[in-house]
């Protein structure tokens, strides 16, 4: 038989069970006698059996009340402890948010704005994956990230997407470099014929530009990973290479230089998707309105 038993059934017990008198249990609960009275009879009906055992001038629990005693402190225990978890992460003092974001905004745009949310949010567990494009989304459409930062678009029903910035893309060579002696933007078509240090063709940077220049190819000599290592290679002379305005911050150091790439076609659109189906915890909203506030102009 399934038995309903209210929090206010439960307190009004205990304070009964604790105070042996009720007056002084009635006055506690903020209830009138005769109300009081009402709520612990209920109780017992529900239980069916007596809790206590009442006198003119004594009230004491029965072996009943006294086996009923822990579980109705524990129950309460428990729903106070409930009630707070929801309110902790209501107010955004406890909780978890993970993202998936491309490792070029990862790198320089979101790690003042993480320790802003971590400031005002120490209790929040923050999960960030630094991955390419289509990780990103297939960690949104997994569960395993609440909201990702891609360069990829999906027209996948179970995904909301929407536009977040875009980027534009730069040359960077190095010092001595015939492009040095130029100034001001640089046309994609004067590209073609220096060797190119390219990064790896699961790279949305790589795709844009592949596409941007299509039919023609680059002189490609090597492919890497990272923008780090693609920095050294590029300032030792091995070649030219061409990435997004977001992650310049990683050439921005002696022997190399850069300028801006003037062509319709290559421009990188970011977009911030999320499950269609379900909303955003309070702790995953609040991050996810501080990235929309300051997106990169």
């Amino acid at each position: 038989m399934q038995i309903n038993l209210s929090t206010r059934e439960l307190r009004a017990f205990v304070a009964l069970a604790e105070q042996r008198n009720f007056t002084r249990a009635a006055s506690l609960c903020h209830l009138s006698q005769p109300a009081f009275s009402a709520l612990i009879q209920s109780l017992e009906a529900n239980l069916g059996g007596r809790l206590f055992e009442r006198t003119t001038r004594h009230v004491e629990l029965t072996a009943e009340g006294e086996a009923f005693l822990d579980a109705a402190l524990r129950l309460l225990k428990d729903t106070d402890t409930a009630i707070e978890g929801v309110r902790d992460h209501v107010a955004r003092r406890r909780g978890r948010v993970a993202i998936a974001i491309l490792p070029s905004l990862a790198a320089g745009w979101l790690p003042p704005l993480l320790a802003r949310f971590h400031q005002a949010h120490p209790g929040i567990e923050l999960d960030v994956a630094d991955v390419l494009s289509d990780e990103c989304l297939e960690r949104v459409r997994a569960g395993r990230a609440d909201f990702a930062l891609a360069s990829s678009r999906t027209d996948a029903a179970e995904l909301h997407t929407e536009r977040f910035c875009s980027d534009d893309f730069h040359v960077v060579f190095p010092a001595g470099h015939a492009l040095a002696a130029g100034a001001g933007a640089v046309r994609l078509a004067e590209l073609h014929a220096f060797p190119m240090v390219q990064l790896a063709r699961s790279s949305s940077v790589r795709q844009y530009v592949e596409a941007a220049i299509y039919p023609h190819r680059m002189r490609t000599v090597m492919e890497l990973e990272q923008l780090s290592t693609v920095a050294g290679m590029v300032r030792a002379g091995l070649g030219i290479t061409i990435v997004p305005s977001l992650t310049l911050f990683h050439f921005e150091q002696p022997g190399l230089g850069a300028r801006q790439i003037r062509s319709a076609g290559l421009k990188r659109q970011v977009f911030l998707v999320r499950r269609a189906d379900r909303a955003l915890s309070s702790a995953a909203q609040g991050l996810h309105s501080l990235l929309m506030k300051h997106r990169p102009s």
